[in-house]
């Protein structure tokens, strides 16, 4: 191969994908996916000893990029701007490039993913995200706001069944679900308590 090794791990993954997601991950062997780029299995080999490889460095990109956005967000300030932010981040790493059809694949592939360790750390990481979206709210109506907000951007690749629907209006839709919950995140207790009591005293 006469491009860049980075370059041509790379292609080996785009054409994976699309063998993937046209015959099935189980029906796809390893010598189809040379063929279809054109070079030898030793090439292959070269950069992925197995079909599980190939998945399992789909995953390790999702973690780095879920940890670079955890990192930021535990950087900046708990304010509902930053929330705002952060979230609009996650679904730019969702509808950017490759993502859509890798996230499709970790969906209907769900079996592949739990076999593989990296596959495991994916829970982790979503919750780490979560946590730093709700930072300076530890109630669990936060917690569970911050990981509804990400499932709002996760799942409306599935969730919504619009044929029409573009990309870029599926992530607004998404993004204004998602704001729905982070708006409620940071809230004054304080004030809620005290209008719940006064609440039971007049009862």
């Amino acid at each position: 191969m006469s491009e860049s090794t980075g370059g041509t791990r790379e292609r080996i993954k785009a054409v994976a994908l699309e063998l993937f997601t046209e015959q099935g991950y189980e029906k796809t062997s390893l010598r189809e996916i040379a063929e279809r780029l054109n070079v030898t299995k030793a090439a292959l080999y070269y950069h992925f000893k197995s079909k599980d490889d190939i998945v399992a460095s789909f995953v390790e990109d999702r973690l780095k990029q879920m940890d670079a956005l955890t990192a930021w967000g535990e950087s900046q300030p708990p304010t509902l701007a930053t929330r705002r932010e952060l979230i609009s981040r996650y679904a730019d790493t969702m509808f950017g490039g490759e993502m859509p059809s890798v996230m499709r694949f970790f969906e209907q592939n769900q079996t592949v993913l739990k076999s593989l360790s990296s596959g495991q750390q994916m829970r982790g990481r979503m919750m780490q995200l979560a946590n730093a979206l709700c930072r300076g709210d530890d109630s669990p109506a936060a917690q569970l706001r911050a990981a509804l907000s990400l499932f709002a951007v996760h799942t409306s690749w599935f969730a919504v069944r619009a044929p029409n629907l573009t990309d870029a209006e599926r992530r607004r839709l998404a993004l204004e679900v998602a704001d729905e919950l982070l708006a409620a995140i940071g809230g004054k207790p304080d004030e809620e308590a005290a209008t719940a009591s006064s609440g039971e005293t007049r009862s």
